[in-house]
């Protein structure tokens, strides 16, 4: 296994402890008076989720993850199984509604996403940035309310409900920030 030295820490780094994959999410150095620098690292889990903590000395090396990011494609969803396709050997995974978490909201058929592999196996997945999304039920706004930033729920094709301005109706396409789940603005179709 590919070990990295304390001095090449860096956010976004994916590095092995206890066996299990994390991400690096902030990197702090500190050098005090006397002795070795101190390296403090905010990790999260990839496969639980949680957010961890931990300090190393200068000069220490720990284990880098053998973590794949790979392009995929989102086939359909089965219950509570998501499927995905490798989109350059065309291979299938199966991915739990636990490992797709929210993003299920976002997710329509035939969606590129980024997946992450974990010794072969995916462990997470992450929709575009911003997607496009069909309106399938929404109350219709009232007349004259003009007050700024007046919101209604609004069900839209993937079965999610995200709140968007009085003026959108049913059959109207908006676009969505998957990493907020805000409104960002109605698509001309």
């Amino acid at each position: 296994m590919a070990t990295i030295k304390t001095n090449e820490f860096r956010k976004g780094l994916k590095i092995q402890i206890d066996g299990e994959p994390y991400l690096v999410v902030e990197s702090k150095f500190r050098k005090p008076g006397k002795g070795n620098a101190i390296y403090t690292l905010r990790m999260k889990n990839l496969i639980r989720g949680t957010v961890i903590e931990k300090n190393y000395r200068g000069g220490e090396s720990v284990e880098l993850a053998d973590v794949e990011e790979i392009d995929s494609q989102f086939l359909y969803r089965q219950g509570e199984t998501f499927v995905f396709m490798h989109t350059t050997n065309y291979e299938q995974y199966e991915l739990t509604a636990e490992q797709v978490g929210d993003f299920w909201k976002y997710l329509k058929d035939g969606m590129g996403c980024s997946m992450v592999l974990w010794n072969g196996n995916p462990i997470t997945v992450t929709p575009p940035n911003h997607v496009d999304l069909e309106i399938i039920e929404c109350e219709p706004g009232a007349k004259g309310d003009t007050a700024t930033n007046v919101t209604k729920p609004a069900k839209v094709e993937t079965g999610a409900e995200f709140n968007v301005p009085i003026f959108i109706k049913q059959g109207n396409v908006i676009r969505i920030d998957t990493r907020t789940g805000d409104y960002v603005e109605r698509v001309k179709s």
